[in-house]
């Protein structure tokens, strides 16, 4: 197979639409309609068919991946009657009690390019994936398809220029971050700034530290913290009967459910922003709202040999001297 030079690529970035089935089903026509505009790699953001759920530790939301092998399906399906390579991020049950945040490919006939299972975990106020996925077991390899090889991290990962590195090293022609980031509504509207700054800023240094072209796709919208809903209900519920009983047993949880409110946020506002960067980190694309949007652009892919004749930082690495790089911290 003779590949394009030229690759016409379309980002989905939307918000959560109250469920999984009106949210699927809204993916699929985004899907289509950047396909009938002439897409050849179409990406979703991170956990695109549901809510973002690591706002809370709630067990309840482990059913979510039990309908991994059914979105496999359907979105097999879509990428063949669309006839394109299709990025995805999935909820994944590998066993009972073992779970991943997991990047599906699809190429262009509906079969599985490879997989990706996150690699980076965090876990902080608002995103305490730790509870839900296991640490993937891929390494960071790329997955070779039909328009190149992707070098395909999610989110957390794009904070470290160590999995950027790797997977250039292995080929990737571009690094491709589904992703789930957003502001805490109550944090300051400069903070909020920086953050944002910073995002685009690590991001764009791994597309010239490596000479390849990177994509990111985030949410939008805000999605509220199901968990403080439950608490501020409980809360409300003891303190009646504190008041009426004076029970010291409801007194004690009504202070467990506002301690446990206290180290919540209230909510996400997914920040959007998805982006196109070339290897010079030049911006190619950037979603032009914090709505719903299709981002496309054609990205060449002989600008990679362009830049990497002008700036070659893969030949000029000194890598005798890089073995501390596995180490923890230098004391």
């Amino acid at each position: 197979m003779i590949r394009k030079n030229n690759i016409q690529v379309a980002l989905i970035q939307h918000s959560f639409k109250q469920t999984k089935e009106k949210t699927i089903e809204y993916t699929l026509e985004m899907i289509r309609q950047a396909a009938i505009n002439g897409a050849d790699l179409v990406v979703l953001q991170e956990l695109h068919t549901s809510e973002y759920f690591c706002q809370s530790e709630n067990v309840d939301f482990f059913k979510y991946a039990e309908s991994f092998e059914n979105e496999i399906e359907i979105f097999s399906q879509v990428a063949r009657k669309n006839n394109i390579v299709l990025v995805t991020s999935l909820f994944e049950k590998r066993a009972n009690g073992l779970y991943h945040n997991t990047a599906v490919v699809f190429e262009k006939d509906g079969s599985i390019a490879g997989k990706y299972r996150k690699m980076h975990i965090p876990d902080d106020p608002g995103f305490y994936e730790k509870f839900y996925f296991t640490i993937g077991d891929n390494e960071f390899r790329p997955i070779e398809t039909s328009i190149g090889k992707l070098g395909i991290l999610i989110c957390w990962d794009q904070w470290f220029p160590e999995a950027a590195r790797l997977m250039t090293l292995g080929g990737a022609e571009i690094l491709i971050y589904p992703t789930a980031i957003g502001f805490s509504p109550n944090e300051p509207k400069e903070e909020q700034n920086r953050q944002l700054n910073a995002w685009l800023g690590v991001q764009k240094g791994h597309a010239i530290a490596n000479g390849v072209f990177v994509i990111a796709v985030n949410r939008v919208g805000f999605e509220e913290n199901k968990l403080i809903e439950s608490i501020e209900s409980k809360t409300t519920t003891e303190s009646k009967i504190a008041e009426s009983s004076e029970s010291k047993i409801a007194q004690d949880s009504t202070k467990y459910a506002d301690s446990a409110k206290s180290n919540q946020i209230n909510g996400i506002e997914f920040w959007g922003h998805s982006f196109i960067f070339g290897p010079q980190g030049e911006e190619i694309a950037m979603a032009k709202t914090q709505n719903d949007e299709i981002i496309k652009a054609i990205i060449n892919m002989d600008r990679i040999a362009e830049v990497r004749h002008m700036w070659p930082f893969l030949r000029d690495r000194r890598i005798e001297f890089y073995q501390n790089i596995t180490k923890r911290f230098i004391d």
